[in-house]
């Protein structure tokens, strides 16, 4: 094992690795996910209580403006190019976006429970 090894072992992973993978921000079992885009629990390899996290709507927001844009100009080009008939529309860009914003969103959320995590963030308070 290379140095460059060792000092990996055991560092928990990063956050885009835990969107993608869906990764545990805490000891990197693929436990995070416990449906299509729903949080597990609890983390049954190292215990973390992944309930405890709040990503909230942002990502769902951005995400569904972002491809919502992608999808319009695609449509454009599409329409003024090949002049398709609108059934081909629907057939088409329906299921893009629908599975574009899906796999992004849990991408997304998985990366940003994992930035709270390792920033150690937590609900706003007022100090006494």
């Amino acid at each position: 094992m290379s140095d460059a090894d060792r000092s990996t072992v055991g560092a928990p992973p990063r956050p885009i690795d835990c969107g993608i993978k869906g990764l545990c921000p805490q000891c990197g079992a693929r436990t995070l996910f416990a449906g299509v885009l729903r949080f597990a629990e609890r983390c049954p390899a190292c215990g973390l209580s992944i309930a405890g996290f709040n990503v909230g709507d942002g990502p769902a927001a951005l995400l569904v403006l972002a491809w919502g844009a992608i999808v319009v100009a695609l449509a454009i080009v599409v329409e003024l190019s090949f002049s398709p008939p609108w059934w081909l529309h629907v057939l088409l860009w329906v299921p893009l976006s629908t599975a574009a914003i899906v796999w992004s969103l849990r991408v997304a959320k998985g990366w940003l429970l994992a930035a709270e995590y390792r920033h150690e963030a937590g609900e706003g308070r007022l100090a006494p």
